[in-house]
């Protein structure tokens, strides 16, 4: 998806409607979405494919330009049947006034090219993540996961929805609070949540969860043990994208050999990096170790 972004001052009230004129006088275009965790992969050094659908229009052309100019592969399966998803946000003096989606359901045929292109370059990649954003893309999920732990890759799966059944026999889901709620319900203590994220691993088959719980950090549920991580951020900006990060930089940490205690550590000082930072954003390699090394400092 592609994330459009007007920037502009806002200095009086419209006399149509209790609402603030704002006068623009800044547009900048960003990769949403698995482009944006794509983008994160390539800041940080690693290679990374992006497979996805487009429409036919300028949104797309603009995202194969900004993958292009990060270095990412990109597989972009065009349609003329949708648009591609955009997300336009209007800012005034750094505060979003107003967001905009555009969004279409894909088209059988599209689903089915990325399917089949998605086993093609499958066995070229050491790890596997699945963005799901609930936009239809990853109608197949269930046979990617399948077809990718069958080659020994890796399966990491930002999860959407009510239902988690079809992440079956994934390596690990990233879900925030608000996701995790949704399918466990609310928690009163540290334990009841350990129980229930228990629970919810063995049930879906997986190798871990990890939650990611903003100010309180990220929490990572393996066979048997629980892991905690305290929040790195220094100040919280913006968190538009921070679970992008977090799954860009577990997957490429999973790629380069480490646990997966390792990984979570890496990705909790690379979100918080870019919390810190305005709209969608990445961490550089740079920033990871400027961000690692105060920790040890």
């Amino acid at each position: 998806m592609l994330d459009r972004y007007w920037f502009g001052e806002v200095s009086r009230i419209s006399p149509e409607a209790p609402v603030p004129v704002a006068k623009i006088d800044k547009t900048d275009h960003r990769a949403g979405g698995a482009a944006n965790v794509a983008r994160n992969i390539a800041a940080l050094g690693g290679k990374a494919a992006l497979l996805a659908v487009v429409g036919e229009d300028e949104a797309a052309d603009i995202l194969e330009k900004l993958m292009e100019k990060s270095d990412v592969q990109s597989h972009l399966h065009r349609s003329s049947a949708i648009a591609t998803t955009l997300k336009m946000r209007v800012l005034a003096r750094n505060q979003q006034l107003i967001r905009l989606d555009f969004e279409n359901t894909p088209d059988p045929d599209s689903l089915n090219r990325v399917y089949q292109q998605y086993l093609a370059l499958m066995p070229q990649y050491d790890v596997v993540i699945l963005s799901d954003y609930g936009k239809g893309v990853l109608t197949h999920i269930a046979a990617m996961i399948q077809a990718a732990r069958a080659a020994g890759k890796p399966v990491l799966i930002d999860p959407k929805g009510s239902d988690y059944r079809k992440y079956c026999g994934a390596s690990l889901l990233t879900p925030n609070r608000n996701e995790l709620k949704e399918i466990i319900g609310t928690w009163h203590s540290e334990d009841e949540l350990a129980q229930k994220a228990h629970a919810l691993r063995r049930q879906l088959d997986l190798d871990a969860l990890l939650l990611t719980r903003s100010e309180e950090g990220m929490s990572l549920y393996r066979e048997e043990q629980t892991d905690h991580q305290p929040t790195r951020a220094q100040e919280v900006f913006d968190v538009s994208g921070a679970g992008d990060t977090v799954i860009a930089a577990m997957g490429l940490s999973l790629a380069a050999g480490c646990t997966l205690p390792e990984a979570m550590h890496i990705a909790n000082a690379a979100a918080g990096v870019v919390v810190a930072k305005l709209g969608t954003a990445v961490c550089s390699l740079d920033e990871l170790h400027a961000a690692l090394s105060r920790e040890t400092a």
